[in-house]
């Protein structure tokens, strides 16, 4: 049996056919800047995907079999975490989207220095977004695929702009696949479904993410 390389921090940015062009506009800005000790990975979803997962390690592609839409977002996460976990050793697996600008591409090295020195261990990290009650989700007005009775329920959970998950906590949620993916807000399925010890200690990075970590304005420039 061979070893799995063993990576630290590994980077996961959701992406799909569609809107390659944010996967090109954040290889031409921030990705040549990111430190050399962090892998990182484009996730594409593929139906016909013979395989549950193919990894592209030249274009830095992680293909996923699964659907490409935004509703197929959970499933896409959780079997891109999924097919890391089978194929590396690693400490953490950061997670953020096509849309996202990191414009200081040190704040990723800073928030990994920061995980792997804390005591007690850290296993979620990431702008903490708390829901005391249940309500139903107006998402669907930002995105019209969206049930329009979709019920949140109590839970805290990171946003998905940019989270970081212990190889715990991987190990944790993709033990609770079917339910990940039976959700349509794949940020807010994390944290539901993630146990509560390994949310005993959670970070709160929204000082850096909200100042480092910026949605994209233009991709034509």
């Amino acid at each position: 049996m061979s070893k799995k390389p063993n990576q630290d921090i590994i980077l996961l940015i959701m992406n799909c056919h569609k809107y390659t062009y944010k996967a090109q506009k954040q290889r031409k800005t921030w990705i040549p800047f990111l430190p050399e000790n962090i892998l990182y990975f484009h996730v594409l979803g593929d139906p016909q995907l013979e395989e549950p997962f193919l990894f592209d390690l030249n274009n830095h592609i992680l293909h996923i079999k699964c659907e490409d839409d935004y509703n197929s977002l959970p499933k896409k996460v959780i079997r891109a975490f999924q097919a890391v976990d089978s194929c590396y050793d690693y400490q953490y697996i950061f997670k953020t989207d096509d849309d996202q600008n990191i414009v200081d591409p040190k704040i990723v090295e800073i928030i990994k220095n920061i995980l792997l020195k804390k005591l007690p261990k850290i296993h979620y990290a990431g702008s903490i977004l708390q829901v005391p009650f249940a309500y139903k989700s107006e998402y669907y007005r930002i995105h019209p695929e969206l049930p329009k009775d979709l019920i949140v329920r109590p839970t805290s959970y990171c946003s998905g702009r940019f989270y970081a998950l212990s190889c715990e906590s991987i190990f944790n949620i993709i033990h609770k696949k079917e339910k990940i993916e039976s959700e349509f807000l794949e940020d807010y399925a994390i944290g539901l479904n993630l146990s509560s010890f390994l949310k005993e200690n959670m970070l709160d990075l929204s000082g850096s993410i909200d100042k480092y970590i910026v949605d994209f304005t233009n991709f034509n420039s």
